[in-house]
């Protein structure tokens, strides 16, 4: 038993080690726990058209908002769509820099290891396979250039902006011309993490200090 606990106790800083410095975390139940931004993200990238909810989910951003602002999924309903602007509350940043800073730049550039320019499919970072129906252009018709996702800021002159997987580019365009390049997708996100069945950093170092005090007792007897 001694030799038992005393190799738990060796494992656990490096179990912990690992989950505190990742990015992207699977929760489980169709959740991804961003842990950089404290965001969590719907896995399903167009669960708006796999629910049922619309017919290919492309939609005016102000549906995109409503479907979101709607939405209740994994025990919470304060679902919104993301926001363009830096995580400081700056700008939004739009292109053609590559906006690394917004939440879905962050989840492009950072977290999936995108490139400016290409689609994201073209990424070879494991990350990827926790998603499912990211739109890109190659997943649309062709001749409709639909491969953008709404954010939930507003831009100038009535355009809202938007973020494509497509290339990694963020900009703001109109959403009222349907027949047009202005409507779009969305994804929703949660603010903070959604506990699903693994376990936070936090609650792992109370295991391990607590495994420890049982081990130094035991060593006492």
């Amino acid at each position: 038993m001694k030799n038992f606990l005393t190799s738990c106790l060796l494992v656990l800083p490096l179990f912990v080690f690992a989950n505190a410095n990742a990015s992207l975390i699977s929760l489980g139940n169709g959740l991804v726990y961003d842990d950089a931004l404290d965001i969590t993200w719907l896995a399903d990238a167009n669960y708006a058209k796999t629910s049922g909810y619309d017919a290919d989910g492309i939609m005016s951003w102000d549906a995109a908002n409503n479907w979101a602002l709607g939405l209740s999924y994994g025990g919470s309903d304060n679902w919104r769509l993301p926001t363009a602007y830096n995580q400081d509350g700056t700008g939004p940043c739009y292109h053609p820099a590559a906006c690394t800073d917004s939440e879905m730049g962050h989840l492009f550039y950072i977290d999936l290891g995108g490139t400016q320019g290409s689609s994201i499919y073209l990424s070879t970072d494991p990350d990827l396979a926790l998603f499912s129906n990211i739109i890109t252009s190659e997943l649309i018709p062709t001749g409709r250039k639909y491969d953008t996702y709404w954010t939930s800021t507003d831009g100038w002159s009535g355009r809202k902006y938007y973020f494509a997987f497509t290339n990694g580019s963020q900009w703001a365009k109109n959403q009222d011309d349907p027949g047009g390049h202005d409507w779009g997708v969305a994804w929703a996100v949660h603010d903070g993490r959604l506990n699903q069945g693994i376990p936070e950093p936090q609650t792992l170092l109370l295991f391990g200090a607590g495994l420890s005090a049982l081990i130094l007792s035991r060593r006492k007897l």
